[in-house]
């Protein structure tokens, strides 16, 4: 938790036929100021020694942050008045700022623009459904992964954000949701899916500190479910199985949308890195070590991957293992301004799941919020808007 993310290129492209695509800007700044989410126990106690602080004030603080969602210390009422702003400072700077926030589905999506310490944009989509409140976010500046019809993809990598940059993200949302600042009132943050800007296994440190402080109870963290939590991947085989050996029960989702490794090549270029076995096989052995059933992501496009025979295919490479080990979430493709690629026509979605049901595999369609306002999947571009 204490070391600040390199801002070099993410592990999965330092060799072999893939290299992240860079954008202009990558790596050009500096390291965001050390947050109090950036910090081991061992380090807020230094600091707070250094200001002056007994260590029973470190506890005080984790108990606003994470228990009560304030970083507001000047209104600490159990904090010493004249280091109130000393532990302001120290403590919690302002990581991410809100430039513009985009509402759809009646209120019950929200997507923000964020800007960070050095002008970086990023967003996060907070999506409130009957039974469950789902927040998508940000784990890196861009992303280096290049797939050609995703918004994010082309923008090229810009950085890695820290822990506490990602942490924030949740912690503003279930602020928001509890304060009843969504359509429908008060209520809980309860889901997190890191499928917003970024590859979360190219951020690797950075993405387990967040997801052991969202999952952690007060006062180490949010209390939301490890369960309840998703990380995406385009396949970073090594980013897979290292997730498998942490313990820790969160759901993997794999980014396939496409059965063989002729045509993943062209969709997904990090496939030149892993193929589609080598990304199966450890997506099998992460559901053999968690007992937790794998998302596959399957982005429908009309014409390239969404015919009979794409479904055969991926339902017998998914079958090969024998066991009902994955959950298919074939998606709408949502288009990308100037994108050759577009969505699948009903017809074909619904001919693509029938074969997957009648494979014996489990396959929901996933719902597409937040489309009318470029939230949805693959449309995070980090624009300004006027």
């Amino acid at each position: 938790m204490n070391d600040q993310p390199e801002t070099g290129i993410t592990p999965g492209g330092t060799s072999g036929a893939f290299r992240d695509v860079l954008s202009k800007d990558h790596a050009r700044r500096g390291k965001p100021p050390l947050h109090f989410a950036d910090m081991s126990e061992e380090e807020r106690i230094g600091k707070a020694k250094e200001l002056g602080l007994p260590k029973f004030r470190v506890k005080q603080l984790a108990n606003h942050y994470y228990g009560h969602f304030d970083v507001n210390a000047e209104e600490f009422s159990d904090f010493p008045a004249a280091r109130r702003s000393d532990a302001a400072e120290a403590f919690f700077p302002e990581l991410i700022h809100e430039v513009t926030g985009q509402v759809a589905d009646g209120g019950t999506t929200i997507k923000t623009l964020w800007r960070l310490f050095d002008g970086s944009l990023i967003e996060s989509v907070l999506m409130r459904y009957p039974t469950r409140t789902t927040l998508c976010i940000s784990s890196q500046v861009g992303c280096g992964m290049g797939c050609p019809f995703c918004a994010t993809g082309q923008l090229g990598l810009t950085r890695n954000m820290s822990a506490g940059e990602i942490v924030e993200q949740v912690r503003v949302a279930a602020k928001a949701m509890r304060d009843g600042e969504v359509a429908g009132g008060s209520g809980r943050l309860s889901n997190i899916v890191f499928m917003g800007m970024g590859e979360p296994m190219g951020n690797y440190k950075s993405v387990l500190s967040a997801v052991r402080q969202i999952s952690s109870m007060p006062p180490e963290g949010f209390g939301i479910s490890a369960r309840n939590i998703t990380v995406s991947t385009v396949g970073v085989v090594p980013g897979i199985r290292k997730l498998a050996e942490e313990g820790i029960p969160v759901r993997l989702a794999v980014s396939l949308h496409a059965p063989s490794d002729e045509l993943r090549d062209e969709l997904v270029p990090m496939n030149k890195r892993f193929n589609t076995k080598q990304v199966l096989d450890a997506a099998h052995d992460y559901y053999l070590a968690s007992k937790r059933r794998v998302s596959i992501e399957y982005a429908l496009m009309r014409g390239i991957n969404d015919q009979a025979e794409h479904a055969k295919l991926l339902a017998k490479r998914l079958n090969h293992y024998g066991d009902d080990w994955a959950h298919v979430n074939p998606i709408p493709l949502n288009p990308i301004e100037g994108s050759k690629w577009t969505a699948s026509k009903p017809e074909d979605e619904r001919r693509f799941l029938e074969i997957l049901h009648n494979a014996g595999i489990t396959a929901t369609l996933r719902d597409t919020r937040g489309q009318d306002i470029d939230g949805a999947c693959g449309q995070l571009a980090a624009k300004e808007r006027d």
